[in-house]
């Protein structure tokens, strides 16, 4: 990879990254601006409602009575300077919640990203290689069957099986009762414990992250299978698989060695999309597990109508996609270095 050519990539990718966040934040600030109620009402109450001058107070200190593109503008300079404002319910700097929040999601996603990876691009190869055979006719029936079923409805189905009716792994939460956080490094907490040396916390950790990361990769396992096998299928069409067959090449040969590695450039894509759609779709499992993530917090924050806080989640979710596509086309030269950025 030339570093002329990675230079004016990063370039590019930069100024578009600018462009669409802009984008992002504008569509996001007018539509929260034009939602039919009163922010007010779930900040002050009926009691406070029957106030004026405190009605009055709030107004001025939140700039309502300012109009929306002077708020959009107050709110993009804010923005520039790393400020994204104060939660109209906890009145505490949306960066903070979001620093206290983020991790326990990014750690959930990130666990249920490997599990779907693991099981996904082995289900999928397996797939492609016994194409309209028994094991591919199996695989694709489960895979249909998991990308059909709703998250919700999975994941109430396993935590009645595992915590109700078996009393399998750990109990609801980041934690068990009682039991305090590691000190914190990174905002994970199975991370944060393994670097404290703390084992028997990580144990506990781990623990009650295995059934939420399973419910939640359950949707990407069966995506993955589906995109994984479809390149899979592709990739045997070419025609140095054939020319590792003819020169007598193991099955397992081919797989690993030619077809596998031809097919990582679709199978990467999608991963980091996974990635993202897991950690921004949370909200489900993160509320029946009563795991404290982003995607519990965006929903309280939803339905209090804390626009600011909206506009902290939607802004750190879009710059979280852009970051991650961005990696995924840096990815694709180290794996196949015939695709250059240009």
């Amino acid at each position: 990879m030339a570093a002329a050519n990675l230079r004016r990539f990063v370039i590019r990718r930069s100024v578009a990254a600018v462009i669409l966040m802009v984008g992002v934040t504008m569509v996001t600030f007018t539509l929260t601006s034009l939602v039919p109620s009163n922010p007010l009402l779930s900040l002050l109450g009926e009691a406070g409602m029957s106030d004026p001058v405190a009605v009055a107070r709030y107004r001025e200190h939140y700039r309502l009575d300012d109009p929306v593109p002077v708020q959009y503008f107050t709110y993009m300079t804010n923005l520039v300077q790393g400020d994204l404002g104060t939660s109209r319910r906890t009145r505490l700097p949306v960066l903070d919640e979001l620093a206290k929040h983020a991790p326990a999601s990014m750690e959930l996603a990130l666990l249920a990203t490997i599990l779907a990876l693991t099981v996904g691009v082995a289900a999928g190869t397996v797939a492609g290689m016994f194409h309209n055979r028994l094991p591919d006719q199996v695989i694709r029936v489960i895979s249909l069957v998991g990308v059909s079923m709703p998250i919700f409805w999975v994941a109430l189905v396993v935590f009645y099986l595992a915590r109700v009716q078996f009393g399998l792994l750990a109990g609801t939460g980041r934690l068990p009762p009682g039991m305090l956080p590691p000190p914190t490094v990174t905002g994970a907490f199975s991370v944060d414990a393994a670097l404290a040396g703390d084992w028997r916390l990580f144990r506990m950790a781990t623990a009650h992250l295995l059934l939420p990361a399973f419910v939640l990769s359950i949707y990407a396992v069966s995506l993955i299978t589906r995109f994984s096998r479809s390149a899979v299928l592709e990739a045997l069409g070419e025609d140095f698989v054939r020319t590792a067959r003819a020169k007598g090449l193991s099955g397992t040969s081919v797989a690993f060695r030619h077809v596998l590695r031809a097919a990582l450039v679709p199978i990467t894509t999608v991963s980091g999309v996974v990635f993202g759609v897991l950690l921004s779709g949370t909200v489900f499992v993160e509320s029946i597990f009563a795991f404290p993530g982003l995607g519990q917090y965006a929903y309280v924050s939803a339905i209090s109508l804390d626009l600011p806080a909206i506009m902290g989640i939607t802004v750190f979710v879009a710059m979280l996609y852009i970051v991650i596509n961005f990696v995924v086309d840096l990815l694709y030269a180290v794996i196949d270095p015939r695709i250059r950025l240009s």
